[in-house]
C-alpha cells in the first residue's frame, strides 16, 4: 500500500546530508514550508547550497538557517530584502556565495531540471553582469544566453491538502515556486494543513501529483 505520510517533521528530514542541494518553496512569506525549515535547523546539516526566490527575512525559517551558517550558498533572485539581514551579514562576511537569477528565469531552470531538459536560451540578462560566463548565441536575430537547470536534493514544499499517495493542492499564492521544485528534487518534502483520505481531491484541481512528492508531513503534528 502506497502511503506517504511520515510520522514526524524530524523523521522526514533525517537523512538530509552536508553539502546537500535544498530547494524552498515560497514567495515573499507565502508558501513557505516554516516548520520543515525549523526541523533542518534542528536536524544540523551544514554546507547546504539553497534555492529559493529570496533569502529569508528575520530571524526563522530561511533566515535562521543562513544566519547559523548552516547555507555554503545561495541561489536566488533577491538577495537584498527588508528583513534580509541574517544573509547580508553572512556574505559581507565571506562565509556564503551568491549566485543571482532573474525571477522568471529561476522558474524556469527549476522547470527544466523537473521536466529533464538540462539547459535552454533565454533573451534575459543579455548585455547586463548577468551574462558573464555564459554561452550567448542568436536565434531569429534575438541574443540568448544559455541557462542550466537546477535539480536539488531535497525540495521542502507547502501545500494545502495531501492524500497519502502525495497528491498536493494548494492554497491560493501559496502555490508559487512549490509546484516546480516539487518536480525538480530527488526527494520532496510535503509540509501541508490538511490531509484527507484517496478520492477526496478532486483530480481537476490537484496541480502536483503524487509522483513528484516522496514524504507528506502534517503542520502542527510532532517534531
Amino acid at each position: 500500500m502506497i502511503n506517504k505520510i511520515w510520522p514526524s517533521v524530524d523523521a522526514a528530514l533525517a537523512d538530509v546530508f552536508d553539502g546537500a542541494t535544498v530547494l524552498f518553496g515560497g514567495f515573499g512569506g507565502a508558501g513557505e514550508a516554516t516548520e520543515l525549515m525549523a526541523g533542518l535547523l534542528r536536524q544540523g546539516a551544514s554546507g547546504l547550497t539553497g534555492v529559493s526566490n529570496s533569502i529569508g527575512k528575520g530571524d526563522s525559517g530561511l533566515a535562521a538557517l543562513i544566519r547559523s551558517g548552516r547555507l555554503a550558498k545561495m541561489i536566488c533572485s533577491f538577495p537584498l530584502i527588508k528583513g534580509g539581514e541574517a544573509f547580508q551579514e553572512q556574505y559581507r562576511a565571506g562565509r556564503i556565495a551568491l549566485e543571482t537569477t532573474p525571477q522568471g528565469t529561476l522558474a524556469e531552470r527549476l522547470r527544466a531540471g523537473g521536466a529533464g531538459i538540462e539547459a535552454f536560451y533565454t533573451p534575459t540578462g543579455v548585455g547586463t553582469e548577468m551574462a558573464e560566463g555564459k554561452e550567448l548565441r542568436s536565434f531569429n536575430g534575438v541574443p540568448c544566453l544559455l541557462e542550466q537547470a537546477i535539480r536539488g536534493d531535497f525540495a521542502l514544499v507547502r501545500a494545502h491538502k495531501a492524500d497519502r499517495w502525495g497528491n498536493l493542492v494548494y492554497r491560493k499564492t501559496g502555490r508559487n515556486f512549490n509546484p516546480v521544485m516539487a518536480m525538480a528534487a530527488r526527494v520532496t518534502i510535503a509540509e501541508v494543513d490538511d490531509i484527507v483520505e484517496l478520492g477526496a481531491l478532486d483530480p481537476e484541481v490537484i496541480v502536483t501529483p503524487g509522483i513528484f512528492v516522496q514524504r507528506v508531513v502534517r503542520r502542527g503534528g510532532a517534531h
